[in-house]
């Protein structure tokens, strides 16, 4: 049994996947876990991991947006909102016998709105996950940690990758919003010290991206330096540009990319243009 206290609380969904007609294996396919990060908050995320082997690598994804999932249980089955965005749609590609999957909600104080950009870049945060971290590395103590955000959740992995310095492994930033705007309080990265992240970084970036806050071209520049996987091709829209179902989201490439970033995460050559 999971060990319970007052440091966390958990609700879990599994279902039972037959690998072979002789062999039975349980998986805990989407689990709830809540953690308890700053005093008087809880932290949720989602988990998919196989019972075993145990995972090389940990992702913790950072959605777009508002970051807000609302997860909960009804009638005995994980429920949530935001499944369209890249991240969350693609988890099931992420997660196998290497890699587990933590899904990061808003915390409990942010469960009306959403994180907006002040958050993501701010201290609580950081605290937040910092408990989400300890809580992964409890459960996978020999797992690499990588934190992975897309959209505005770039914003989240960046800072908090920052903040948390070699207490992660790995930072992977997809669809990187560069220029804020208005939305959420109008932060972008344009200007962030990259460098000031001390664990590898990736890029991920697609040619054709046309959401306004997330052009190519400060991705490609930062490829000079850092690793930059540039994806092409996929399907026709079918979504605004900023939105998931675009080149913004991988739309059409979700399988490509989301291998190319296991290989980088699992130390594996992987490829730097997917079409």
């Amino acid at each position: 049994m999971a060990r319970r206290g007052p440091s966390f609380a958990r609700a879990r969904f599994c279902v039972l996947w037959v690998a072979t007609l002789l062999a039975p294996v349980c998986v805990c396919a989407e689990e709830i876990v809540t953690v308890s990060g700053r005093p008087g908050t809880t932290q949720s995320y989602l988990l998919l991991h196989y019972a075993s082997p145990p995972p090389q690598a940990v992702a913790v994804l950072f959605p777009g947006g508002e970051g807000l999932l609302s997860l909960r249980v009804e009638s005995d089955a994980v429920k949530f909102q935001g499944r369209g965005n890249f991240l969350v749609r693609t988890r099931t590609l992420l997660r196998d016998k290497q890699v587990a999957v933590a899904v990061v909600d808003s915390p409990s104080d942010q469960q009306r709105a959403g994180m907006d950009d002040g958050f993501r870049s701010g201290r609580a945060h950081v605290e937040d996950i910092a408990a989400v971290i300890r809580d992964l590395k409890q459960r996978f103590a020999q797992a690499k940690i990588f934190l992975i955000g897309t959209s505005r959740g770039t914003l989240s992995a960046a800072y908090v990758g920052r903040a948390l310095e070699r207490t992660v492994d790995g930072v992977v930033l997809t669809s990187t919003v560069f220029y804020g705007g208005r939305r959420l309080g109008g932060i972008g990265l344009a200007g962030f010290d990259f460098a000031a992240i001390k664990a590898p970084l990736l890029f991920v970036h697609h040619l054709y991206d046309a959401c306004r806050a997330c052009p190519y071209h400060p991705a490609e520049s930062l490829g000079r330096i850092y690793p930059l996987i540039t994806v092409k091709g996929g399907k026709p829209a079918e979504s605004d540009p900023c939105e998931p179902l675009a080149a913004h989201g991988y739309y059409g490439r979700e399988a490509e990319t989301v291998a190319a970033i296991k290989r980088w995460m699992l130390g594996e050559a992987f490829p730097r243009t997917v079409e």
